[in-house]
């Protein structure tokens, strides 16, 4: 297969892209795959470092508010447009593939106007705008929540889910905590919360940590995996709460299987991807969903599973409630056991693959 898959902006973006890339490798030897992202995005630095070739787009998103950089806006897009319709040409490809990101509008649309067979890839529950422009249009949409008839015509909807890391789908439960600890050495005897927000960090959980300093030093049978980001890391190393024997703080996450792995509870954003590893993992999870995202999405992807009873919601404004919410999930008994049960329901682990079932059938029916 000749496949286009265009988009990016985000890590929630690419990795699903890069996630089908590799899937559509493995399943069609000698694929050829092109990438088209947005010039100066992140897909342009990691698309590459995954061994993929890359074309940008001259494009970026309007603002909805008023400002200068709506000026330039049509002429990027009548820009990225007409570059869009080059790369088709020039590569002919047998299906365009959108995983959302400015680049996927220009290249889906043309796609379209040139009848080559097209699929969206909607990781949230509430879709960015470029794919419900793109809804109507395109063949199929690969969707990971339920309920998206409101946007999207139902009858090119396909329930499939987010692809995962390959590593967590192989994981031992029992196995891979005992490497945790040893890894993150960590004490096997207590349990263990994780708080995470994402590789740059989340403030607003660290100053909960901060916060909470007085709570974590009376609970000496808990231990907290604290992922601070790059950017908060020597701020709240200094802290009181980083002082602490039970608390483990660190920028990153070098594994983050077997930091999930350790966890008996998760605190952390309300990203898709992260829900999708969460549900395939079946960890209890109080999520906070960030509030300088598009159209408050990570509210929306929490509230879908917090109707289920299987995760718990905490206002960014009210983060500093996460410590004591997770310490109340370990202590009331069945509470982490209920989350844990109804989240893993939700568990769609053959989204990759199930993607690209759906890219071969457009293929072969076009």
């Amino acid at each position: 297969m000749r496949v286009i898959i265009s988009g990016g902006g985000t890590g929630g973006h690419i990795f699903p892209a890069l996630a089908i890339a590799d899937a559509i490798k493995k399943d069609v030897p000698g694929s050829e795959i092109l990438f088209v992202g947005a010039k100066g995005r992140m897909e342009m630095e990691r698309v590459p470092k995954a061994g993929y070739p890359i074309e940008g787009l001259w494009i970026s998103g309007f603002q909805r508010k008023l400002s200068l950089k709506n000026l330039s806006f049509p002429f990027k897009l009548i820009s990225s447009l007409l570059k869009a319709s080059k790369i088709l040409k020039r590569f002919k490809p047998d299906v365009v593939i959108g995983v959302g990101g400015y680049a996927s509008g220009p290249t889906l649309e043309m796609a379209v106007r040139m009848n080559i067979p097209t699929l969206i890839q909607e990781q949230n529950s509430f879709p960015g705008i470029t794919n419900r422009l793109l809804g109507s249009k395109v063949n199929r949409i690969c969707v990971a929540f339920e309920g998206l008839e409101r946007f999207f015509p139902k009858d090119k909807l396909v329930l499939t889910g987010n692809p995962v890391r390959a590593d967590l789908k192989e994981m031992d439960a029992v196995e891979m905590r005992k490497a945790a600890m040893d890894f993150y050495e960590l004490d096997p005897s207590k349990k263990t919360i994780l708080i995470v927000g994402g590789s740059l960090g989340a403030r607003t959980l660290n100053e909960a940590m901060k916060e909470n300093f007085e709570l974590l030093k009376s609970r000496t049978d808990i231990q907290v995996l604290w992922q601070a980001g790059k950017i908060y890391e020597a701020q709240f190393r200094t802290s009181e709460t980083a002082q602490l024997d039970q608390v483990k703080l660190l920028a990153f996450l070098e594994r983050m299987d077997l930091a999930y792995a350790a966890a008996d509870v998760v605190i952390g954003r309300a990203g898709a991807l992260t829900i999708s590893e969460l549900c395939l993992l079946g960890k209890p999870s109080i999520l906070v969903p960030s509030p300088n995202v598009a159209e408050d999405h990570q509210t929306k992807n929490c509230k879908a599973l917090v109707a289920k009873d299987a995760a718990i919601l905490v206002k960014d404004s009210n983060a500093g409630q996460v410590i004591k919410t997770a310490l109340d999930v370990l202590d009331t008994k069945g509470k982490a056991e209920t989350l844990s049960r109804n989240i893993l329901s939700l568990a769609l682990p053959d989204a990759t693959e199930n993607i690209v079932k759906e890219i071969k059938s457009l293929v072969h029916r076009g």
